[in-house]
């Protein structure tokens, strides 16, 4: 469906309620803000129908939202929201098109109080951002193909033998330089730094920094401001893989690239190795279709140096001139057939005059003509004698008739003879 534009110089346009609805649901959904969005109230209106997901009020003081928590985020939740419950309520904001109202598609639930922690995130990303250590300008490219990969995360975590699992199965080329560090808890943001330090003296072609999913505050460290700069400040491309793939930090903000998991980020950190050799393939295909694009192209110039010729023809008029010709015989054709319809119709139309003055026709609706015996017709009383003999035609036969009594009406008059 096309975007309407609410607010054109021209007419508004009439919208069906269903074009208004789909509309206003892909407004919200084009919204930053409105897709990843903590909303703060109390639970009310709790419904949860035989489907598995759950539908309840979030409200405060003056206001309320409705909510919805589909049956496969319910699995996820820390925390399943209960009457009364004062919860802080993360998800994306869209339209019910059938129902026309807005509501919150939950993804994650926290109790009260977690929402101070989150404003401090905001506080802090507000004034980073400001400075510009976010902006896309800083980004640094990442290498396609590391010879030296560096990670910054615990040794004994679960989230290294996930990267050099996936970097050994990916791309076992690379060599890989653990600087660790505590990567939860106060010690970690000055571990994290110190982490990074080394492996900038080091000088690898990326580095890797992260860990596992956890809560705001297991996550912490990694919105701490000095790890966050440390970071924006790197020489070295830097990919940010903490937590889980809807948990966000400030140190995802700062690095060149964000992957949704530790695992993801070393997926981002190199190419597969079989597609390496795909890649040589299609390079082989790519100058393939290189050659043939080249055919493709005088192919092309000779039949638009054929179609320019074309015009020259002499065979090119004379068929164009035979077409034109064909074309006046036939408006010649539909003209001819045009008057003779019109000539047709005039025919017509003087036939039935001429059937309306007929004097058979006249005689049949019982009138009669008077002649005498020697055929000149009686046109006046004044033409016969009394006891004389006239003939009345009709239109199937004559009469003869004998005058009895002659009247005469002239101008009001009757004179009787």
């Amino acid at each position: 469906m096309a975007q309407f534009n609410l607010f054109s110089d021209f007419e508004a346009p009439i919208l069906s309620v269903t074009q208004l609805n789909f509309y206003l649901r892909q407004l919200m959904e084009s919204d930053d803000l409105l897709q990843r969005v903590w909303i703060k109230g109390e639970v009310s209106n709790l419904s949860t129908p035989r489907s598995g997901h759950i539908y309840f009020t979030l409200k405060d003081a003056e206001a309320s939202l409705q909510c919805v928590i589909w049956k496969s985020n319910t699995a996820r939740l820390q925390q399943i929201p209960r009457e009364g419950m004062a919860i802080e309520a993360r998800g994306y904001i869209s339209v019910y098109e059938r129902g026309g109202n807005y509501q919150l598609y939950v993804d994650n639930i926290r109790v009260a109080g977690e929402g101070e922690l989150f404003q401090e995130f905001l506080a802090l990303k507000a004034k980073l951002e400001a400075e510009g250590l976010f902006d896309a300008e800083r980004k640094l490219p990442l290498p396609p193909y590391p010879h030296t990969i560096g990670i910054v995360t615990s040794a004994t975590g679960a989230a290294y033998q996930d990267m050099i699992n996936t970097l050994k199965n990916r791309y076992p080329l690379a060599q890989v330089l653990l600087s660790p560090a505590a990567v939860q808890g106060d010690k970690a943001p000055p571990q994290i730094i110190k982490a990074l330090q080394a492996l900038y003296a080091l000088k690898p072609d990326v580095i890797l920094i992260g860990r596992g999913g956890g809560s705001l505050e297991d996550l912490w460290c990694f919105n701490n401001e000095s790890v966050v700069r440390a970071i924006a400040a790197s020489p070295i491309p830097i990919i940010s893989g903490v937590g889980h793939e809807t948990d966000f930090t400030l140190s995802d903000f700062a690095a060149d690239v964000r992957a949704p998991t530790p695992t993801g980020a070393a997926v981002l950190a190199t190419p597969h190795i079989d597609e390496m050799g795909e890649q040589l393939v299609n390079y082989f295909s790519g100058l393939t279709s290189l050659i043939k694009q080249k055919i493709n192209q005088f192919r092309q110039e000779i039949n638009e140096l054929t179609a320019n010729l074309r015009p020259l023809s002499p065979l090119y008029k004379v068929a164009s001139e035979m077409q034109h010709l064909d074309h006046l015989e036939q408006r010649l054709y539909q003209l001819t057939a045009q008057q003779a319809a019109v000539q047709q119709s005039r025919l017509s139309a003087a036939m039935q005059h001429l059937n309306a003055l007929n004097p058979s026709n006249i005689l049949r609706r019982g009138y009669a003509i008077l002649q005498q015996p020697d055929g000149q017709t009686i046109t006046t009383v004044m033409q016969v004698e009394v006891d004389e003999a006239i003939q009345a035609v009709l239109h199937d036969g004559r009469l003869t008739l004998t005058v009895n009594k002659k009247n005469s009406k002239i101008e009001g008059d009757t004179r009787n003879e």
